[in-house]
C-alpha cells in the first residue's frame, strides 16, 4: 500500500475522526494485531469468537498509528482513530477507494473450479515481464480481496485477484471493490448450486462481476466449450475472447494433448501463432486453466517465451492436486475443496498415472457438499466414474459416502473393494491395512471434510 493521509481514508470509508486533524501518514493496513508493522492502520474485526477490539492496545504497542473502530465502549486512547459502524465493510470501503487511486491493471479471475489454479499459472507468466502482484492463497472473499487490492503498490503494473462467491450479490460487491480492467471464467460448474438454484442461476452470479467494470474498455475471457458461456457472446456488453479444446471457433485452443506422469504437454493456437507448452500438472482440467492464463496472458503482451518458461514453473498452492513419492507410495493430495467436476478431473489424474508392478489405484474421498438436491445423483455419478476410468478401490467417507460406493457397485466394482465410512479413524485403519507400496492415493474432498487429516494419520504409526 502506498502512504495515504489518515484523512483520505476516512473519506473512502465515510468514518469520524478522532483525536487526530488527519494529517497522520498510514503505510498499510493490518487486521492482526501481532503481525502489525510500524506505520500501518489496525482494523479489528468482529468475528463469532473474537472481537479484535480486544487487541487494539497489542496493535498499538507493535506499532499502529491509526485504528479502524466500530465498539464506542472500547475506543482507543491516545491513537488516531476512525468511528465506522462495521469494520469489515468499511475495510472493503477503504479497498475500493484506494483502488481508484492505483494506475495497475486489474485482471480478475472468477469460475466454479480451477480459479487458484489458473491464477498462479497466469502470475507464473506475468510475473516474468512485468511488475505483478497476485492474490495471496484463495484471498477471494470480502475479507481477503480487500487485503489483496491493498496490496497494490504505486509501481504495480499488473494485478492478479481471485474473485470467489456462494451466493448472488456477492459477486457485485467484490467487482465494486476490484474494478476489474479483465475478467477471466474458466467454467461454470455446480459449486454452491445448493445455494443458487441451478447451473443457470450459478452465470447469473459470476456475470454479476461486470457491474464493476468498465463497458467501454473492459475485456472478457471466457471457455468457450461451455455452452452456458459460449451462448452469451451476442449479448456481451464489452470486447470477448473465447478459449477452449473442442469448440473450433475459439481464439486460443488447446490440441495435441499429451500427458505422462510428469505433467501434460499441448499445442497452442493463438492469435495466429502456434506453439508448444509444458505443465508440469495432469489432467484435461489442467490444460483448460492454462488455456485461460495463455489468453489473458497474450492479451497484456507477453511474449510467447515468457508464457512458455512461466506455465513450466508452475506450482499449485496449497493442498491442490500435489503430487509425490513417500514411503513407497505415490500421493495425489487434493484436499482443498472438491465439486463434481474437480472430483471427476481428480479420479481422471489418477486414473491416468501410470503405476509399475502391482501398484493399484486407490480413491479416497470425501463428501462434496452445497449440492442440494443434486448430492445424492452425484456422488453416486461420481461412483460410477471411478469404476469406468478403473479405480481399483474406493474408501469413501461421509453423509452421502455410501452413494459413491453403490455407483461403483453397479458399474461392476465388487463390493469389497467398494468401501464406505461415516467414521475417519475406521477409514484410516481399513486403509492403513489394504493399502502397500506401489499404490497410488488419491485424497479429494470438500473443505469442511477435512481429508488432510485422513492423509496425516495414514503416515502415522499409533493406533486410531
Amino acid at each position: 500500500m502506498k502512504t495515504t493521509k489518515l484523512k483520505q481514508i476516512a473519506q473512502w470509508c465515510g468514518g469520524t475522526l478522532h483525536e487526530t486533524d488527519g494529517e497522520v501518514e498510514v503505510r498499510g493496513v493490518s487486521t492482526d494485531s501481532r503481525e502489525v508493522k510500524p506505520g500501518q492502520m489496525f482494523i479489528p474485526l468482529v468475528g463469532a469468537r473474537v472481537d479484535g477490539h480486544t487487541f487494539i492496545s497489542r496493535a498499538v504497542e507493535n506499532g499502529a498509528v491509526a485504528v479502524l473502530n466500530a465498539n464506542k465502549e472500547k475506543a482507543p486512547k491516545n491513537v488516531p482513530y476512525i468511528q465506522v459502524e462495521d469494520t469489515l465493510l468499511a475495510f472493503g470501503a477503504i479497498a475500493a477507494g484506494y483502488r481508484q487511486t492505483m494506475k495497475a491493471k486489474v485482471l480478475a479471475i472468477t469460475g466454479s473450479v480451477g480459479k487458484t489454479t489458473t491464477k498462479e499459472m497466469l502470475a507464473a507468466i506475468l510475473n516474468r515481464q512485468f511488475r505483478t502482484i497476485w492474490t495471496e492463497g484463495n484471498h477471494n472473499n470480502n475479507l481477503g480481496l480487500p487485503m489483496s487490492v491493498m496490496d497494490i503498490e504505486e509501481d504495480t503494473e499488473l494485478a492478479v485477484l481471485e474473485l470467489g462467491m456462494s451466493a448472488f450479490g456477492e459477486m457485485s460487491y467484490l467487482t465494486k471493490i476490484a474494478r476489474p480492467d479483465m475478467a477471466i471464467f474458466t467454467n461454470i460448474g455446480t459449486m454452491h448450486i445448493e445455494h443458487l438454484g441451478s447451473r443457470e442461476g450459478i452465470l447469473k452470479a459470476k456475470m454479476e462481476i461486470l457491474e464493476g467494470m468498465n463497458k467501454e474498455k473492459g475485456v472478457l475471457v471466457l471457455n468457450g466449450d461451455e455452452p452456458l458461456l459460449w451462448n452469451q457472446r451476442k449479448e456481451l456488453p464489452m470486447e470477448t475472447h473465447y478459449f477452449g479444446i473442442d469448440n473450433s471457433l475459439c481464439e486460443v485452443s488447446g490440441s495435441n494433448i499429451r500427458s505422462d506422469n510428469s505433467g501434460v504437454r499441448f499445442d497452442v493456437t493463438a492469435f495466429g501463432k502456434t506453439f508448444e507448452v509444458f505443465v508440469p500438472a495432469n489432467g484435461q482440467h489442467t490444460v483448460y486453466n492454462a488455456l485461460a492464463a495463455i489468453t489473458a496472458a497474450l492479451l497484456q503482451g507477453a511474449t510467447v517465451e515468457n508464457i512458455q518458461a512461466g506455465l513450466a514453473t508452475f506450482e499449485n498452492a496449497g493442498m491442490r492436486q500435489k503430487i509425490y513419492e513417500k514411503n513407497g507410495y505415490t500421493i495425489i493430495e487434493d484436499c482443498y475443496n472438491a465439486g463434481p467436476e474437480s472430483m471427476e478431473a481428480a479420479i481422471n489424474v489418477l486414473a491416468d498415472r501410470v503405476v509399475e508392478g502391482n501398484g493399484r489405484k486407490i480413491a479416497v474421498l470425501g463428501d462434496m457438499l452445497e449440492l442440494g438436491s443434486c448430492a445424492m445423483a452425484e456422488h453416486h455419478r461420481i461412483g460410477r466414474i471411478a469404476q469406468i476410468r478403473k479405480i481399483d478401490r474406493i474408501f469413501a467417507y461421509g453423509v452421502n459416502a455410501s452413494r459413491v460406493a453403490t455407483g461403483a457397485v453397479t458399474g461392476g466394482m465388487k463390493n469389497k473393494f467398494a468401501n464406505f465410512y461415516d467414521d475417519q479413524d475406521q477409514l484410516i485403519h481399513d486403509l492403513r491395512f489394504q493399502a502397500k507400496p506401489g499404490d497410488t492415493l488419491l485424497f479429494k474432498g470438500s473443505r469442511g471434510m477435512k481429508m488432510e487429516r485422513i492423509l496425516q494419520l495414514f503416515w502415522k504409526d499409533e493406533d486410531i
